[in-house]
C-alpha cells in the first residue's frame, strides 16, 4: 500500500472515529430531556436534582474545554482523547446504576470530565491529520455528525426509555465506547500541539464563578433568597466573577485572552451564542416534559413531537450558512433569535389554556427557523471574527461561553418554573419559563447588533493580530 493511500486510511479513521466520540459527547447533553419524567418517577426527583442532572454535565464540560485542549496538546491529543472516551463509559455506568439523585449528578458531572476530554481533542486530531484543503470538508462532516446527535438527543432518549428503561441511555454508552477505545489505540496516529501553558488560576476562578451563580439560582427557590446560603453564593461567583479578568491580564499565557474581546463580532457572537443555548436548552428541558405530562404521551413519542422544531436544521441551517457569505452574520443573528422569541412566546400564550398538540406545530417550526438561522452565524461571527492562527481557541471559547449559556438558561429558568409553583402547578410554571425563553432570545438578538458587517470583522481580526503574536511569542 503507498503512502498516499495509507494517508487516506487513517484520514478514515480519524474521521469516523473523532466524529463517533463526539456523537456520544453531544447526545449526552440532551438524551436525558425525555427520560425526565420517567427519573423524576422513578428516583422522587424534585425540579432542582432534574436541573442538576442536565447542569452537572454542562458545567464540567464547560469548564475543562480549554484545559483538556492543553493537556491534549502536552500529553498526546490519541492517548488523552480515548482516557476522555474510558472516563466517559466509566461514569456512563455509574450512572446507569446510580441508587439516587446524588449519585446521577455526581456521575454526570464526571461523564461532563470525559466528555470535555473528547471534543476539543478530537478537532486537534482531525487538523492534525487532514491538509489544509480537506480540513474544512472533515469538519463539515464532523460538525454535521455532531449537531444531529444534538438534535436526536431527546428522541432517541425517548425512544431507549420508552423501549427500555432510562438507565439505558447511558448503558449503550459502554460497548461503543470500549470499541472506539481500541480502534482509537489501533489506527490513529499520535498528535500533539503547541505547547501552551495551563492556567490553573484562570480555570478556578471561572468554575468558582459559574458555580456560586448557578447553586445560588438553583437554590433560592428552596433555601429562600434572602438566606445566607443563597447571597453567599452569589457573593462568592460575583467576586470570582470579577477577579477572573483581572487574573487572566496578570499571567502571560491566559486561559482566556481577554485582547480577543477587542474585537466587537467575536464578543457580540459569543454573547448572541450564551443566550441563544440558555433559551435552547431550557426550552428542551421543559418542552420534553410538556409532551409526557400535558398530553400523555410516552418518552418516544413526547421526542417525536418536537420534531417540527428541532429538524428543521436539516432545512434551514445549510441555507443559512451558504447566506452568511453574501448578507453577513447580524441579519441572521438578530432575524433568527426574533424568531425564536416569536415562537417561545407563542408556545407561552397558547399552553395556558386547553391546548392541543396541532396547535403547537407552527410556533415550533418558527422557533426551530429562528435558531437554525441564528446557530451557524453565531459561530462564524464569533471565530470568524479572529486571525486564522487563533480559530482552535477562539472555537474552544465560543464553545465554553454556549455551554455556560445552557448552564445557566436551565438554572434561571427552572427557578422561574418553581417560582409559579412547580409540578403542582406545572401549566403556569411551563408558561412563565417558556416566556422565560423567549426574553432570553431577545436579549441574545440585542447582542446581535453589535456584530459588525464581514467587512468590519476581517478589520477587526487584523487589530487583535499583534496582541496575538506577543501572546505566542
Amino acid at each position: 500500500m503507498s503512502g498516499k493511500q495509507r494517508t487516506t486510511g487513517e484520514q478514515r479513521w480519524v474521521l469516523g472515529l473523532t466524529s463517533a466520540g463526539a456523537v456520544m459527547v453531544a447526545l449526552d447533553a440532551l438524551v436525558v430531556a425525555a427520560a425526565l419524567t420517567s427519573i423524576r418517577r422513578d428516583l422522587g426527583a424534585s425540579i432542582e436534582h432534574l436541573e442538576w442532572t442536565v447542569n452537572a454535565y454542562s458545567i464540567t464540560f464547560a469548564m475543562l474545554l480549554v484545559t483538556a485542549a492543553v493537556i491534549g496538546d502536552r500529553w498526546g491529543r490519541r492517548r488523552t482523547f480515548a482516557a476522555g472516551l474510558a472516563l466517559f463509559c466509566a461514569a456512563s455506568i455509574a450512572c446507569a446504576l446510580a441508587p439516587s439523585m446524588p449519585v446521577l449528578i455526581a456521575a454526570r458531572a464526571i461523564q461532563g470530565v470525559g466528555a470535555a476530554a473528547v471534543m476539543p481533542v478530537a478537532m486537534g486530531l482531525l487538523g492534525a491529520a487532514f491538509p489544509p484543503e480537506r480540513r474544512g470538508w472533515a469538519i463539515g462532516v464532523f460538525s454535521g455528525l455532531t449537531g444531529l446527535a444534538v438534535l436526536g438527543g431527546p428522541v432517541v432518549g425517548g425512544a431507549v426509555t420508552e423501549g427500555l428503561a432510562w438507565q439505558w441511555i447511558f448503558w449503550i454508552n459502554v460497548p461503543v465506547g470500549a470499541l472506539a477505545i481500541v480502534l482509537v489505540l489501533r489506527f490513529i496516529p499520535e498528535s500533539s500541539g503547541s505547547a501552551r501553558r495551563f492556567d490553573p488560576g484562570g480555570a478556578t476562578l471561572i468554575t468558582v464563578a459559574v458555580l456560586g451563580i448557578v447553586w445560588g439560582t438553583v437554590r433560592g427557590a428552596v433555601a429562600g433568597w434572602d438566606s445566607p446560603e443563597v447571597i453567599g453564593s452569589y457573593v462568592l461567583g460575583g467576586l470570582a466573577l470579577v477577579g477572573f479578568p483581572a487574573w487572566e491580564q496578570r499571567v502571560r499565557q491566559p486561559m482566556v485572552p481577554l485582547t480577543f474581546f477587542r474585537s466587537r463580532s467575536f464578543t457580540a457572537g459569543n454573547a448572541a451564542g450564551s443566550f441563544l443555548t440558555a433559551a435552547l436548552y431550557g426550552a428542551v428541558f421543559f418542552n420534553a416534559q410538556f409532551m409526557q405530562l400535558t398530553f400523555g404521551s410516552g418518552p418516544l413519542k413526547a421526542g417525536l413531537q418536537l420534531l417540527p422544531w428541532t429538524a428543521t436544521l436539516f432545512v434551514v441551517a445549510p441555507v443559512a450558512g451558504r447566506l452568511v457569505d453574501r448578507i453577513g452574520e447580524r441579519p441572521l443573528v438578530v432575524i433568527g433569535l426574533v424568531l425564536q422569541a416569536v415562537g417561545m412566546f407563542w408556545i407561552s400564550v397558547g399552553s395556558r389554556g386547553a391546548v392541543n398538540y396541532p396547535e403547537l406545530v407552527v410556533p415550533l417550526m418558527v422557533a426551530g427557523c429562528g435558531v437554525s438561522m441564528a446557530m451557524p452565524a453565531t459561530q462564524s461571527a464569533s471565530v470568524g471574527a479572529l486571525p486564522r492562527d487563533a480559530v482552535g481557541i477562539a472555537s474552544g471559547i465560543y464553545s465554553m461561553m454556549r455551554q455556560l449559556g445552557g448552564v445557566v438558561g436551565v438554572a434561571v429558568l427552572a427557578a422561574v418554573f418553581a417560582a409559579a409553583g412547580g409540578y403542582a402547578s406545572f401549566a403556569t410554571g411551563f408558561a412563565r419559563a417558556l416566556a422565560g425563553c423567549g426574553v432570553l432570545s431577545l436579549l441574545g438578538a440585542l447582542a446581535g447588533l453589535g456584530i459588525t458587517n464581514p467587512r468590519s470583522s476581517r478589520l477587526g481580526a487584523v487589530a487583535v493580530q499583534p496582541a496575538l503574536v506577543q501572546e505566542q511569542a
